[in-house]
């Protein structure tokens, strides 16, 4: 493992954008011949938009292979890239929003999904806004790369905390209002815990931890998207969901955060990552009995 870090993927990292580019391009190929995750990006696509055309349908799984190999080289390349140059591949459309959050010292959750270039967003997320970026981080099965990455997302300012210990790094007192970055469209650990509503064209399970959070520690909501302006470079739109959490019913923001997620989708589907079993949650056999019950525990929590 070390090995590999050292003498491979971090030097790679260090060769300008363009020659990285040309090395995944290869990649491409080898995707085109023998798909990567073939069964899974295939399954995903197709019941996401049964309505489109088996050539429609090839032509999502083609450009998202295309995108893929694209960010292989930006993942790399995340390790090494400057500051000057993140500022330069990432520009926010609209940062009013997050300055007047900010000047009212509340806190945000920035909420989105593994669409367009995330890894870029949580190295950058630091410079591009006035909030202490704070990141919850997954471990990895190897503790050697899980800790090389996290140095290396971190080195601009972000502070990445473990799911374990968020509660602790929230209580603490910080210098200025936290930003949490969450990107909350993988599969959910349990079924009964999660949100169900339709997700493109499929009844999903979706993580409620954005609205539970937002509820507990008065933070305001801000979705977000990364749009793909061309080879390399990225333009983040934000949209308020709510900087009132308590003013909205159970399941508003969960809603909203995704159907904001899956519009994105729609309009781009190449850019989502497909290659992951999103949809591997059992139903719940009472989904009606469920609601009642979660909505009845979180209106005796927050709406006392």
């Amino acid at each position: 493992m070390k090995f590999l870090y050292y003498f491979i993927v971090y030097p790679l990292s260090l060769l300008p954008l363009r020659l990285l580019y040309l090395v995944t391009d290869f990649f491409y190929i080898i995707f085109l011949i023998f798909p990567y995750r073939k069964h899974v990006v295939r399954t995903n696509i197709e019941r996401s938009f049964p309505n489109k055309t088996l050539n429609e349908r090839k032509y999502i799984e083609r450009k998202f292979y295309r995108h893929f190999t694209d960010l292989i080289a930006e993942s790399v390349k995340n390790l090494s890239i400057s500051k000057k140059q993140l500022l330069k591949r990432i520009a926010v459309k609209n940062p009013e929003i997050m300055n007047q959050l900010f000047h009212k010292n509340q806190g945000v959750l920035l909420s989105s999904g593994h669409y367009n270039n995330w890894e870029w967003l949580i190295t950058s997320q630091n410079l591009l806004f006035q909030h202490q970026a704070m990141g919850i981080g997954m471990p990895l099965t190897s503790k050697f790369w899980d800790k090389k990455l996290n140095e290396r997302r971190a080195r601009t300012g972000m502070n990445i905390v473990s799911a374990k210990n968020l509660k602790e790094n929230l209580l603490k007192k910080h210098e200025k209002p936290l930003a949490i970055l969450i990107l909350g469209d993988q599969s959910p650990g349990d079924s009964l815990k999660s949100y169900w509503m339709n997700f493109l064209n499929q009844t999903t399970a979706v993580q409620f931890g954005t609205e539970q959070l937002a509820n507990e520690y008065n933070f305001a909501v801000v979705h977000f998207i990364l749009h793909k302006i061309k080879r390399g470079y990225y333009s983040m739109e934000l949209q308020l969901i709510t900087d009132d959490a308590k003013s909205l019913s159970w399941g508003k923001i969960t809603e909203k955060q995704t159907q904001l997620l899956e519009k994105a989708i729609i309009d781009k589907p190449e850019f989502w990552i497909w290659s992951h079993k999103r949809w591997k949650r059992t139903l719940p056999e009472d989904i009606n009995a469920l609601k009642t019950e979660q909505k009845a525990k979180f209106e005796a929590r927050y709406r006392k």
